[in-house]
């Protein structure tokens, strides 16, 4: 790959949410405030939402990595899953012993023994929910029957939804409403702008150890938030391509040409161009790219 050839430790690019590349921006600093109020002031239900590569699973990791020590967290990441299963997987996630054998109503009675176990240890117990949005309508009744369990002073459960805007239309239902009023604390995790992307491709090249000239000049980081729409995960992909293109070529100068031909092989920036023999030549030279990767590779 480009490594050795820009001098990095690392690919500062992937599309997995390392929380060791995490920068504190504006919509990220303020969700993560909003989720610590919160979370510490007992309430019940906290919605973080955000468009598609926004970053809600980077964040939600970073929430599970640094929520303060009283916190007993159970982590469900795909919440496709009917009400039995989601009260089993909450079960297990607390600990409870041979939750997958248990009948329905002795599973929901142990939840409540272990929650108040929890709660007379001086525990606050979480469930943390990604991709929420994906919940089955009556999993979303499920969620909210949990919260009815409680002291006379505090919820024995909060709830932290992660989720793309499509929930919020589910909850605008009538069906959901009881859901919905429960919800006390709500964050719309917006995209960066273009300053923001700037210190964003410095900041993550930085983590992975780029110590060299400057890669991405301020005009081609402009233009890089405008393709994008300042979506991290597509700023991701755009910049690895870039970096594959120009190491491909030999250069540690990146350009406008660069980037219009990761733009060209990029669907989701949506700023494709029309003339079918651009398409054609910017998959070609990718391609090319990526067999020189692969000889090279061979031949050290």
């Amino acid at each position: 790959m480009y490594l050795y050839h820009f001098g990095l430790r690392e690919l500062p690019f992937t599309l997995t949410p390392n929380t060791n590349f995490y920068l504190g921006m504006a919509p990220h600093f303020e969700a993560f405030e909003v989720l610590l109020t919160a979370l510490k002031t007992g309430e019940g239900f906290i919605k973080v939402i955000g468009e598609v590569g926004t970053g809600k699973t980077l964040l939600c990791r970073k929430l599970l990595n640094e929520i303060p020590e009283h916190f007993i967290t159970a982590y469900i990441p795909n919440p496709y899953l009917q009400p039995d299963e989601l009260r089993r997987a909450v079960a297990v996630e607390l600990g409870v012993k041979q939750a997958q054998r248990m009948s329905v109503q002795l599973l929901t009675q142990r939840i409540q023994e272990r929650l108040l176990t929890l709660h007379s240890q001086g525990h606050s117990v979480v469930l943390i929910l990604d991709e929420a949005q994906a919940l089955p309508a009556e999993s979303l009744e499920a969620l909210r029957l949990f919260t009815n369990l409680e002291t006379e002073t505090r919820k024995l459960l909060q709830v932290v939804l992660f989720a793309q805007p499509e929930l919020d239309q589910r909850l605008n239902e009538d069906t959901f409403r009881q859901l919905k009023q429960r919800i006390t604390f709500s964050y719309h995790l917006r995209a960066m702008t273009e300053q923001e992307v700037a210190k964003y491709i410095e900041h993550r090249l930085q983590v992975a150890g780029y110590k060299g000239a400057q890669l991405f000049d301020e005009k081609l980081c402009a233009r890089i938030a405008r393709v994008s729409h300042g979506i991290p995960r597509l700023v991701n992909i755009l910049c690895h391509k870039m970096l594959m293109l120009s190491y491909g070529q030999g250069s540690y100068r990146l350009t406008k040409k660069h980037l219009t031909l990761a733009v060209q092989d990029t669907e989701s920036t949506g700023e494709m161009l029309d003339n079918r023999r651009k398409w054609i030549t910017a998959g070609a030279l990718l391609s090319l790219v990526l067999l020189s990767l692969y000889f090279l590779g061979g031949t050290r």
